[in-house]
This record gives C-alpha cells, sequence and structure tokens, in this order.
C-alpha cells in the first residue's frame, strides 16, 4: 500500500507561495515536485513503515490522488482497530540455554528460541 500523495501536474517554478494556503497538503506538495528528479514520466516518493526498504521510484501513470472511502456507499466498512497481544514479563525466569536463533527477512532485528529454568 502506498502512502497519501499528490500527484504533482506543474512545473516547481510556477508554484505560487500562497499556494499552503490554496491546498491543505501543498507543504508535502512542495516537497514532492523537489523530489521529482528522474524522468518526466516516474516520481519518486516517500515511503515509511514497512515500505521504507521499498525502491521509491514509480511510473506517473500508477500514482492516483488519495480518495477516502465513502460512508454513503460503504457503510458496514470500519477501519479495524490494532490490539497488541500483552507481553508476559517475568523477572524470576532465567534463560538455560539458546536453542536457536533466527533473522527476520528483510529487517536487521533476531529472534531467538530460548529454554528457560525452573524456578
Amino acid at each position: 500500500m502506498l502512502e497519501k500523495v499528490w500527484n504533482p501536474r506543474l512545473p516547481a517554478d510556477t508554484m505560487r507561495k500562497d499556494f499552503i494556503e490554496i491546498h491543505p497538503t501543498a507543504s508535502s506538495f512542495k516537497i514532492i515536485l523537489d523530489k521529482v528528479k528522474h524522468h518526466a514520466k516516474q516520481i519518486q516518493v516517500e515511503l515509511s513503515g514497512e515500505l521504507e526498504n521499498k525502491h521509491p521510484t514509480f511510473p506517473v501513470s500508477l500514482i492516483k490522488p488519495y480518495q477516502p472511502a465513502d460512508k454513503e456507499f460503504f457503510p458496514l466498512r470500519n477501519p479495524t482497530p490494532l490490539t497488541v497481544p500483552p507481553v508476559e514479563q517475568s523477572e524470576d525466569k532465567k534463560i538455560n540455554k539458546f536453542i536457536k536463533e533466527r533473522r527476520l527477512r528483510g529487517k536487521n532485528q533476531r529472534e531467538y528460541l530460548v529454554r528457560y529454568r525452573n524456578p
């Protein structure tokens, strides 16, 4: 999924100083105009979260303005709240030995499978 992006159609030198008052995303629009350094039919966007390791250059034909879902057409569509499961933190557990180690794909993060001592 892409971030919300406004597709630049104006050259950067024609942008007025009062453009920020005209359009609510004009400040990010200016950043996007400054970032268009590739071919005329490509755009570079800023990706965040899990997509920040991906290549940020896309063809202009794939970029569309963001339009929020209309409640009239989709009355049952509600954003699902994310719930994080509680992490069990116990001070009395001590690690007996490390059984296995693995790296998460695409991240510089490791997970360990450990065996705890009995109290």
